[in-house]
């Protein structure tokens, strides 16, 4: 196994390295806010369907920084906090529409899909992001919002919030302005690209913008959960202060009066529970998703609210841009199908989905790749590899590299003998997984340094394989021919022809991925009377692109395909020349 160059763990430029700028900020400001204690940061995810890549940029903005503190020798916890005590919404494409019945019950109270290990909804949801975030590496502390509000742990603060329910409700009246007549529409700090990229916010932190608007008996910021049927369509009739009785009525027809001193099944509306947990963990650094930057929205008005109701401060709070997929439409956890990091990790190892994320300033959309372009994705990252092993990566892409392949723990795992992926791709393909067959090709590709077994190439192999099954349509699959085309061959022209015999002449020569690169590209040059060695010219590019044409034909029934030095070698050389012999 070849050990990864050791880089800086820092980047040498704070300016081209976000991560440790946003450090840099935290730390001074965690020394301003509670000296000698461990920093903060934290994520909130909504387990209310599936975790996808976009809300991963929730979990890996402030991990990111979080690495970078602890690298520097500061303690530092990474909170994440589980929103799973928030309302069942709505039924997600693919599950029964009885489960509609459960709208309006915490997330933790809604049966797990059918056939689920699961206790409940929530915990089906979680469990894979938490998986997936454990083999990325990311250590986190995480909050059930749950267990949180049914054991009282926010006693206080709903009692405090209910006594300062007036000024919560100037607060939010401030912005208050869609229902006011001649109100301007805010202005979106950052332009969404089209609607679904507002729709992929679903489940990025916050369930609702609930504020818990005033009713007829005034403004409440606190919700109950009806103790008949579970859901939150209940409306706060009285509260007393100084008994704290609270008396609400729910749409199913119940009513009743409770101790909100003893209640626990209940909790803040988003707008103001968000901010009292900012004040409750003393949260320095929270990201959040470009839907919160707006006039009015959950973040601008926690950012009041902490001040002025909890005496808290706001956390640091970079707004992230959305993730896209290659050749797919956009995220939204509310429509099913959509990819989440468990998918994302069964065709791409850990520390390559990391750097997606690291080399990226949060501001900035990316998309990740399901479709063929994983292959350029791969190649870039072997290129960086490279760059690091020769010392010539500028310093922001060497930081990033860093933080993507190992934490202040330690070294993330890695292929021992990292193949390029669309040589594996390509040759899982053709041989339809078949470990034998496999090897022999891997084997053959440098001759003078040969794998020797798979384990050498995996888990890199596996994910090629994985993405091949899962995401390569079936009509794009390789399939080699079983006998020659005869008709093709017999109507072979004379420069064909001759094409032919020079590839055939050369295979033993040339059996290796370096040799019949060269074989290739190197017959239509010496059928124009130059040296293998010439520079192409567009009339011979013109001429490589039809012999190339001619050989997938006769190979594999159409015009492209793998590429060739790869698919030869995967063919083997006495099947080529079957298939070729004219």
């Amino acid at each position: 196994m070849t050990a990864r160059k050791e880089v800086p763990t820092v980047a040498q430029s704070t300016e081209t390295d976000w991560v440790s700028r946003f450090a840099d900020e935290v730390i001074a400001e965690a020394e301003r806010r509670a000296p000698g204690k461990p920093v903060v940061v934290a994520s909130g995810l909504s387990p209310s369907g599936p975790i996808h890549l976009g809300n991963l940029r929730e979990v890996m903005t402030p991990h990111l920084v979080a690495d970078e503190i602890r690298r520097r020798g500061h303690e530092c916890v990474h909170i994440l906090s589980w929103d799973d005590y928030d309302r069942y919404r709505k039924v997600p494409a693919g599950i029964d529409p009885s489960w509609s019945e459960h709208i309006g019950k915490p997330l933790t109270s809604v049966p797990a899909p059918p056939g689920s290990p699961y206790p409940n909804w929530a915990e089906h949801f979680k469990a894979p992001m938490a998986e997936a975030l454990r083999e990325m590496g990311i250590e986190f502390h995480p909050i059930s919002q749950t267990e949180m509000y049914t054991s009282g742990a926010y006693r206080e603060q709903i009692l405090h919030a209910m006594r300062h329910r007036r000024e919560i409700d100037a607060v939010l009246d401030r912005y208050r302005t869609k229902d006011k007549p001649g109100a301007k529409k805010p202005k979106q700090q950052q332009k969404p690209v089209d609607e679904a990229e507002l729709a992929a916010a679903e489940g990025s932190g916050a369930a609702a913008e609930d504020d818990g608007s005033a009713g007829a008996a005034g403004y409440y910021p606190y919700k109950p959960y009806c103790s008949v049927c579970e859901r939150d369509m209940t409306t706060v009739t009285s509260y007393d202060d100084e008994t704290t009785e609270l008396s609400y009525a729910c749409a199913c027809g119940h009513g009743e009066t409770v101790r909100l001193s003893e209640h626990n099944r209940g909790k803040l509306v988003w707008k103001v529970d968000w901010p009292m947990r900012w004040a409750y963990e003393g949260v320095v650094f929270e990201p959040s998703g470009v839907d919160h930057s707006s006039p009015g929205s959950s973040y601008v008005v926690g950012g009041q609210i902490v001040r002025e109701v909890f005496g808290g401060e706001q956390p640091i709070g970079p707004m992230y841009a959305f993730v896209g997929i290659s050749g797919m439409a956009k995220m939204s956890s509310s429509k099913g199908g959509v990819p989440t990091p468990a998918d994302a990790l069964e065709i791409m190892e850990a520390p390559l989905l990391r750097w997606l994320y690291a080399r990226r300033r949060p501001n900035q959309s990316f998309k990740i790749a399901f479709d063929q372009e994983i292959q350029r994705t791969y190649d870039e990252w072997d290129a960086l590899e490279r760059k690091i092993a020769e010392g010539v990566a500028q310093p922001a892409d060497a930081a990033a590299y860093s933080r993507a392949t190992r934490t202040a723990t330690g070294e993330l795992p890695s292929t021992p003998r990292p193949l390029p992926y669309r040589t594996l791709a390509s040759v899982v393909d053709i041989t339809t997984g078949h470990d034998e067959q496999t090897l022999r090709i891997l084997s053959e590709l440098d001759p003078d340094n040969p794998v020797k077994s798979l384990e050498e190439t995996r888990p890199r192999l596996d994910k090629a394989e994985r993405w091949i099954t899962t995401q390569v349509p079936a009509d794009q699959r390789t399939r080699v021919r079983d006998e020659p085309d005869t008709e093709r061959l017999a109507a072979l022209g004379d420069t064909e022809r001759e094409s032919l015999r020079l590839l055939l002449d050369g295979l033993d020569d040339h059996w290796s991925l370096d040799g019949l690169t060269t074989l290739v590209y190197g017959v239509p040059k010496i059928q124009a009377g130059l040296s293998p060695e010439a520079k192409p010219t567009p009339e011979l590019k013109v001429a490589q692109r039809s012999f190339f044409a001619l050989l997938y034909t006769l190979l594999v029934g159409r015009d492209t395909g793998p590429r060739l030095p790869t698919l030869l070698l995967a063919v083997g050389a006495d099947r080529v020349r079957k298939l070729l012999a004219a």
